[in-house]
């Protein structure tokens, strides 16, 4: 070879065609067959049959550390697909061919030919010589058709082959034309983001991101062979990184598909059917491609300090909440103790609620005075000791009450027109206490169950992304999609960690406050005994772990988020919505609330229809009409064992008519004797408005069909929750009861934060209700310190307003510690 290169180019050039030309000739190839010098730049027109081809060389020299690209454009105006022209190019490492008309297939087999075609060439290495090196390249233009076919034939060199970092260039391409660049990585850059615009929709097309290796699979059947690649509209990007290539370069591929289909565009009406047509004019597209510079891994590290301190100085503020409030508590405590208030303030004759209550229309009630339990009845709580609480037969008997007479003055106490918090809370506290327990116990087992599936599924998604490439596999914000080790979206799953800091901090300071519940059950205080709510922790244990794995389940979905795993990222939200309200209602009903089993099993029936809202609620009228029904039929059931206290039965003890005498005798007491005025004035407008709606969720869903079912029952679950704490908000003002500073504060912050969350998920990143190429157009760059996006910032946001949500149900009867519970009122 340093012979060789020792001689002048221009003899080594003529010397090569020279032995080509004699082979040629010694194999007896037809008339025609040696090859023909050729020149760069210059079309070469010319027919072939089946006795007659053509052949033509094309020499060229590259400097050293140079990288030459030959780009070949053939075209012939024949149409007949028996006989195409056939062309087949020789390099020195590899061969390429195809022929004219160019066929391709679409949707159900549909063709489409085009007559002109251009290829762009594997490039050459550059070699390390310091002389120039010497490239031929062979095109053979040849047909079996016994008759002549012309042909163009024209070769150039590139001179814009290889991409600049930061630099925007422009080109054209199209199914038949397709279009490849080489990158190479700048020294101290480790990641770069290609970004692909275009001022149309379609023709769809396909960016490929290639190793250097020949041949490139740049054509709309091959295209997903090799790299990495994702369809695209208007917009595409692709985040690449250096140790992913060892030879520090690629080649990006743009590729345009013959339909678009794939981008979510139909079939053209013009083409239906198996009719072949011809459209080298119809599918071109222009595009933009700019190759940046990502993010370096020191923003990596800000970005995770970030998200633990923002979420830890939450603790912090805790921790000073809380030893403010010892200080204040132990400055107080002797003080309260010596002179304990009644808290006959709070309820007077006044009262808005006994005021609006007409006399006559109770229904079975006795007399206030005797019925309270507060003065009376001793407290259940005083009986056995408090330690223990952690007796076996408790557990065994969580459905036993312990006052003999209290199953025969239920339908006496619950159906009263006004009622007291010590009219439903008589069963014995460590009983109840206990059954509420469950419900921490079971969701424990529950998110065990589910998760570990789930973890599973999406490693599997992100494991099959990597192997294949397909990029539209899951609905990333691609303009905003930081990787990680085997994680394409780092940034997307480290959002959620505030979810799981604040889920653990709720159940600290759920655990403080049980904690000094127990040593004040254990000193037998007045106030814990006979005053304020009745203290039960399980249902926010309950909360704090929902929380902790709605964080787990939605870093789980944002690994690989699509259609069929989006309800990963909801079903420990209906679980927060349930379970706050159940909270809500526990407050003022501790003695008749949901058992966790009857609670986790509504759950489960929600969950499975969102499954089936998901496969089968797009647009299936029968799935929308069967749901719709069923949902305004479970509001009204719900709303009729509210309205009563749980104490409505249909029930006879005759026969099956008795089902339908109660519900003529309810219906004679209720709405024609009680017609001028509901017996639960209160309870029967907020079941009216609820029952409202969700009658318009319902209309709603039947009418329109939203494809995303589950965030559609999402929003019947928030917008019952927020309705029930609107209600008891109201209730609680009128009934003369105070907010302190820390809840007032809390519903602030709630109200405040959660606005400005919905105003960031309302920015709609991607959508997985359109076609990947779709949703892509929906992309942004990143927000907040070069790393988040919107997106993100909701997870940060709705991680804060789900905790102070918490805080606000923890916190907000904390003004009634010092009033008796026979003058706390029910509603």
């Amino acid at each position: 070879m340093s012979g060789e290169a020792a001689r002048g180019p221009g003899s080594l050039l003529r010397a090569l065609l020279w032995a080509a030309a004699a082979a040629a000739a010694a194999a007896g190839s037809g008339p025609g067959s040696s090859p023909a010098p050729g020149a760069f730049g210059r079309v070469y027109r010319g027919a072939v049959n089946i006795s007659a081809e053509r052949v033509y060389a094309f020499a060229y020299s590259s400097e050293p550390g140079q990288v030459d690209a030959v780009r070949v454009y053939v075209n012939s105006s024949s149409e007949n697909l028996q006989y195409p022209v056939l062309f087949v190019v020789r390099q020195q490492k590899g061969v390429l061919s195809w022929q004219v008309p160019l066929i391709f297939r679409g949707l159900y087999q549909r063709t489409y030919n085009y007559q002109e075609v251009s290829r762009t060439l594997c490039p050459s290495e550059p070699t390390p010589k310091t002389g120039p090196s010497d490239q031929i390249i062979f095109v053979d233009v040849a047909s079996m058709a016994p008759f002549n076919i012309t042909y163009e034939l024209l070769v150039t060199r590139l001179e814009n082959f290889q991409l600049e970092t930061n630099k925007a260039f422009n080109f054209t391409a199209s199914p038949s034309q397709p279009q490849y660049f080489l990158y190479k990585f700048p020294q101290d850059v480790d990641s770069v983001i290609i970004k692909v615009v275009s001022d149309t929709v379609y023709p769809c097309s396909v960016v490929s991101v290639q190793d250097i290796v020949c041949p490139v699979y740049d054509l709309d059947h091959n295209v997903e062979f090799n790299g990495v690649y994702q369809s695209m509209t208007k917009q595409a990007a692709i985040t690449v990184q250096r140790k992913d290539f060892p030879g520090e370069q690629f080649f990006v591929v743009f590729v345009i598909k013959p339909e678009d289909y794939a981008c979510g565009g139909s079939v053209p009406s013009s083409i239906h059917g198996n009719v072949n047509r011809t459209w080298n004019l119809q599918r071109m597209k222009n595009l933009q491609v700019t190759i940046l510079p990502s993010i370096k891994k020191s923003v990596y590290i800000q970005a995770m300090f970030f998200s633990f301190l923002s979420f830890l100085s939450f603790y912090l503020g805790s921790v000073i909440v809380a030893f403010v409030h010892y200080i204040r508590v132990r400055r107080k405590a002797s003080a309260r103790r010596l002179s304990p208030e009644d808290g006959s303030g709070i309820m007077t004759s006044s009262h808005p609620i006994t005021a609006s209550t007409p006399e006559g229309s109770s229904y079975g009630a006795i007399d206030e005075s005797s019925s309270s339990g507060g003065h009376q009845l001793s407290s259940p709580e005083r009986g056995p000791p408090a330690d223990s609480d952690t007796d076996s037969s408790v557990e065994e008997e969580s459905d036993f009450d312990t006052m003999p007479e209290i199953e025969s003055d239920k339908n006496v106490i619950r159906t009263k027109v006004f009622l007291y918090l010590s009219d439903l809370s008589r069963k014995d506290r460590r009983i109840v206490s206990k059954k509420y327990k469950i419900y921490f116990w079971n969701i424990i087992t529950i998110a065990v169950f589910y998760a570990l599936p789930v973890i599973q599924l999406v490693i599997t998604y992100q494991t099959v992304v990597n192997v294949t490439g397909n990029q539209d596999i899951c609905y990333y914000n691609f303009l905003c999609a930081h990787p990680l080790g085997v994680l394409s979206a780092f940034n997307n799953v480290l959002s959620n960690v505030g979810h799981l800091l604040l889920g653990f901090l709720f159940l600290l300071i759920v655990l403080r406050r049980n904690i000094l519940h127990r040593r004040a059950m254990e000193m037998k205080d007045i106030y814990t005994l006979d005053y304020g709510i009745p203290k039960h922790f399980g249902l926010f244990y309950a909360m704090g772990i929902a929380l902790m794995m709605e964080g787990v389940l939605s870093a789980c979905y944002h690994v690989c988020p699509n259609y069929s795993n989006f309800q990963f990222d909801t079903s420990f939200m209906y679980m927060i919505a349930g379970l706050c309200m159940l909270k809500l209602y526990q407050t003022r009903h501790p003695d008749i609330n949901a058992s966790a089993y009857s609670a986790y099993a509504s759950f489960a029936v929600v969950i499975s229809l969102a499954v089936l809202g998901v496969v089968f609620g797009k647009n299936d009228i029968w799935f929308w009409v069967i749901f719709s029904v069923i949902h305004v039929l479970a509001s009204l059931a719900l709303s009729t064992q509210i309205y009563y206290m749980g104490r409505f039965k249909i029930d006879g003890p005759d026969s099956d008519l008795g089902i339908f005498r109660r519900a003529a005798m309810v219906l004679y007491t209720d709405c024609i004797q009680q017609c001028s005025r509901p017996m639960y004035m209160d309870r029967m407008v907020l079941l009216i408005v609820g029952n409202l709606v969700n009658w318009s969720f319902a209309i709603f869903g039947l009418v329109y069909r939203p494809r995303d079912f589950a965030s559609y029952i999402l929003g019947i679950f928030i917008c019952n929750l927020l309705l029930y704490l609107a209600f008891y908000i109201i209730m609680k003002l009128r009934s003369s009861e105070k907010i302190l500073p820390i809840p007032l504060f809390c519903i602030v912050a709630t109200a405040v934060v959660w606005g400005a969350a919905l105003y960031f998920f309302f920015q709609t990143l991607s959508s997985w209700e359109e076609t990947p190429a779709e949703s892509r157009e929906k992309n942004r760059t990143c927000i907040l310190l070069g790393f988040f996006d919107d997106h993100d910032v909701w997870h940060f946001l709705s991680a804060a307003a789900l905790f102070f949500s918490f805080l606000v149900l923890l916190t907000l009867d904390d003004d009634l510690d010092m009033v008796r519970r026979d003058k706390i009122p029910v509603f």
